[in-house]
């Protein structure tokens, strides 16, 4: 593999560095498993895609979809490089809060805001809330009639357009649970019922077509199909769109066998393809917001465990156990997601045999990798698993009541810890006895 290519840096003592920072001293200093986050990473995929709107010369927002990994010193970065996010959840908001994130660039998605959640939100002032159906236009605009308050909206619509991708990681089809429809008319009769609401302005729509998207087609066709809609809307009542969100999904490389194009290729078609279908139907070029989160977070983020036990049976590929699993990544239980995985010390040494990287879990599925190639391996190495920066801390959980595991930041040959580990007493802090 060249060099360009590599996932991960290698340092002159031939370890696995990230940010830096050598992964077996982050081990030895913050104990395993243990996310480890390179912020250069972080920042630079910021600046490439604001790089292509800038190069395209039109007005947009990167807004970083924070339910793949929030914590406050997440949004902190985010905000350093003058960001904006998307959060899912009155806690996703409540971070963003603590973080001291400006409201005015938060946007607020979710297919079931509560009223609470609806109320924080309005109180709070954040930038737009992201209307999903029919019941929370109700709710919303009783919130805002009873604090005499406005707000930023845009509707959620599905364009039918389905993702290549897993079944539960496409959600721009019509038969999907977010989002107005457009074919059926739904989204129409949404507009109109918003544009009567004096307490809520109108910016655009959005919509979000699936997650680890490899084909930038799919985007390209998305694209034309919001513009036709706005065509469409413009000319049945004149109503024009300030904002076109476009959500995100760029693929990401997680295994050898993953060719994705760089995550800003996708966003230079959709761009050029936004520019050229508003021309041709005489439409002013709106605003146009993105929404990536795996594409910034996940090939920055790494995963450390330290191997345990190993079981052997002749005929069948050899387990070998380190000390997390899927409660600090879920996604290969759930969606059977390939990862691979290197050894800390010595990266690019031969592999000698392909093995089963198992979890401690109680569950025959905790397999963090089905087939990985590695040189032999003993008791008390490190593992690093690579790409685990999306969506791995993000769904852990306390299953087995484990602890989840601390998360550093590394920039510069620095470590700074930025979620501390959880304690056995921090498991049953919230238990009451009988």
């Amino acid at each position: 593999m060249s060099e360009e290519n590599q996932p991960y840096q290698i340092n002159e003592q031939g370890h696995v560095a990230i940010g830096g920072v050598d992964t077996l001293d982050l081990a030895k200093q913050f104990g395993t498993p243990l996310v480890a986050y390179d912020v250069s990473a972080i920042r630079n995929q910021i600046h490439h895609f604001q790089s292509v709107f800038e190069d395209n010369h039109v007005s947009y927002e990167v807004s970083y979809a924070s339910k793949a990994f929030a914590s406050i010193a997440m949004f902190q970065v985010i905000n350093e490089e003058g960001g904006h996010i998307d959060v899912v959840s009155g806690g996703e908001l409540y971070t963003a809060i603590k973080a001291g994130f400006p409201m005015e660039r938060v946007s607020f998605h979710g297919n079931n805001k509560s009223a609470a959640e609806l109320e924080m939100a309005v109180d709070n002032h954040v930038g737009v809330i992201m209307l999903d159906n029919f019941h929370e236009i109700e709710v919303l605009q009783s919130i805002l009639h009873e604090k005499q308050a406005t707000i930023n909206v845009m509707l959620r619509v599905t364009p039918g357009i389905s993702a290549h991708t897993h079944e539960y990681d496409q959600t721009g089809q019509v038969d999907s649970k977010f989002g107005f429809d457009i074919q059926s008319g739904q989204a129409f009769e949404a507009l109109e019922k918003v544009l009567t609401i004096d307490s809520m302005n109108m910016l655009g729509i959005h919509a979000h077509i699936g997650s680890q998207i490899f084909e930038v087609n799919g985007f390209e066709m998305a694209a034309k199909k919001l513009i036709d809609t706005l065509a469409e809307w413009k000319s049945k009542n004149g109503y024009e769109a300030k904002v076109l969100n476009v959500g995100g999904g760029f693929g990401i490389r997680y295994t050898e066998s993953d060719d994705p194009i760089a995550p800003e290729q996708f966003v230079d078609a959709i761009v050029k393809t936004v520019k050229a279908e508003s021309a041709e139907r005489m439409l002013t070029t709106p605003a146009i917001w993105i929404e990536p989160g795996r594409s910034i977070v996940g090939p920055a983020g790494y995963n450390l465990y330290t191997v345990g036990s190993r079981k052997d049976v002749p005929g069948i590929e050899p387990y070998v156990t380190v000390d997390g699993g899927m409660g600090d990544n879920i996604r290969p239980a759930l969606y059977q997601a390939d990862y691979e995985a290197v050894l800390a010390s010595d990266p690019t040494k031969k592999p000698d045999e392909t093995v089963r990287v198992a979890g401690k879990y109680c569950e025959s599925g905790d397999i963090l990798i089905k087939n990985q190639p590695l040189p032999a391996t003993h008791p008390g190495d490190v593992l690093v698993m690579l790409a685990t920066g999306a969506y791995g801390y993000a769904m852990a959980s306390n299953y087995n009541r484990n602890p989840r595991p601390a998360v550093v930041f590394c920039e510069n040959g620095e470590a700074k810890l930025v979620i501390k580990r959880e304690t056995f007493a921090d498991l049953v802090a919230r238990d009451l006895t009988i």
